[in-house]
């Protein structure tokens, strides 16, 4: 069935749309595209706001994601029974995507990490393995680099390996031999987001420019 995918979707988009940085931000009279890096996400919020706004910042928009998938969890219990994991994956690629390119802003927006993270927590669902890899890869990385976009880069490609591997060798519950390549492209699609969205962090990384955690911006 293509309408129960194309609803998701929109849903996603839709729930994306709520920008966490951008209304915390107006709440305290900063418009934070327009401070720091311009991003609206946890990084730039914590850097220009501070750590606690940051926090914020980073589990609103992990739960819009979290939202979109509970109501295309209710959609696939209706509609496609044995399929809820590509309803949420429709659902959490809507979200990244509306906050990645809100229209409202002349599709600029975010980078989607933390909301892809929100989808993460929600595919937990379905099969706990998701989120302790999902931590274990994020915050290992970061311990080690300090860096948050190689990290974030490595959360996502991370969903994209796991779901290739995990359904191939039969870990992970309610994923049929008919829906296995459309979750590749779904979570490939998340991976070319990701990357395209962080092509200036990538280029600093590979320049040995990129800020690191605790790192204070040179003058």
């Amino acid at each position: 069935m293509i309408w129960p995918r194309v609803v998701c979707l929109i849903i996603g988009y839709i729930c994306g749309l709520f920008e966490t940085g951008v209304i915390l931000g107006k709440l305290h009279n900063v418009d934070i595209r327009k401070h720091g890096s311009g991003n609206i996400g946890t990084t730039n919020m914590m850097r220009t706001m501070g750590f606690k706004y940051g926090i914020f910042t980073f589990f609103g928009d992990l739960f819009k994601a979290i939202l979109a998938a509970v109501i295309a969890i209710i959609i696939a219990k209706q509609f496609m029974p044995t399929e809820p994991m590509t309803l949420v994956l429709y659902s959490g690629l809507g979200a990244i995507l509306g906050h990645n390119f809100p229209f409202y802003n002349g599709f600029k927006g975010g980078k989607g990490i933390a909301t892809s993270a929100g989808m993460i927590v929600a595919l937990s669902l379905f099969d706990i393995k998701f989120f302790p890899v999902g931590l274990l890869l994020f915050f290992g990385c970061v311990a080690i680099t300090r860096y948050v976009s190689l990290s974030s880069l490595l959360l996502i490609t991370g969903l994209f390996v796991e779901m290739v591997i995990w359904s191939n060798i039969g870990w992970i519950d309610g994923i049929f031999k008919s829906n296995k390549i459309e979750l590749y492209i779904l979570t490939g699609i998340m991976v070319v987001l990701s990357f395209v969205r962080h092509k200036e962090n990538i280029k600093r990384l590979i320049n040995g420019t990129e800020r690191k955690i605790g790192q204070k911006k040179e003058a």
